[in-house]
């Protein structure tokens, strides 16, 4: 019995079998179009949401320069939760101005940085930002640094932080 060679493709070799028989090669052409294309339309979708994620996230350190907490609280959805680090989840628009000027009164944060290393997800309605912050104060020094994911919402004011969890590197003991 002598052995066919391999497929270019790598397929197995009942697959083809049934592909030549039983498959249409236009059906197959169709179905290939139709996945490559979802595929380039949810690579846009995320990169559409990355830049709305940079966007946002250059306005967020501004809250504190400007000492604004509504710009702050409006890269929150309404419905989003801030998970700081040893305190419960503090939820609402409501619970964000408390959290603005927790930090900016009792931590004395003036300014900051949000350095972006992954987002996951199709862009669709959810996506997972994955990344290291800094916090400085109003000489500029850094006083606090740490690593966060945050889970961004579509909605129909834009794409917003949903949750917001982050945690520092530096001990909490000194």
């Amino acid at each position: 019995m002598r052995s066919q060679p391999k497929h270019p493709l790598f397929f197995p070799q009942p697959f083809l079998i049934i592909f030549r028989r039983h498959i249409n090669p236009y059906i197959f052409i169709a179905l290939f179009a139709i996945a490559t294309n979802g595929s380039a339309q949810t690579n846009q979708r995320l990169e559409d949401a990355r830049k709305a994620i940079a966007a946002s996230n250059a306005i967020y350190f501004d809250a504190f320069v400007k000492n604004d907490s509504s710009l702050f609280i409006h890269r929150y959805a309404k419905d989003a939760c801030i998970m700081a680090p040893n305190t419960p989840a503090q939820c609402g628009h409501a619970a964000a101005a408390t959290f603005f000027r927790s930090a900016y009164r009792d931590y004395g944060m003036r300014n900051g940085k949000f350095i972006t290393t992954a987002v996951y997800g199709d862009g669709k309605e959810f996506v997972t930002e994955e990344g290291l912050w800094q916090s400085f104060n109003a000489s500029g020094k850094l006083f606090d640094d740490g690593k966060f994911l945050v889970l961004w919402k579509k909605t129909s004011e834009g794409w917003k932080m949903y949750r917001d969890s982050f945690s520092s590197n530096r001990s909490a003991n000194p």
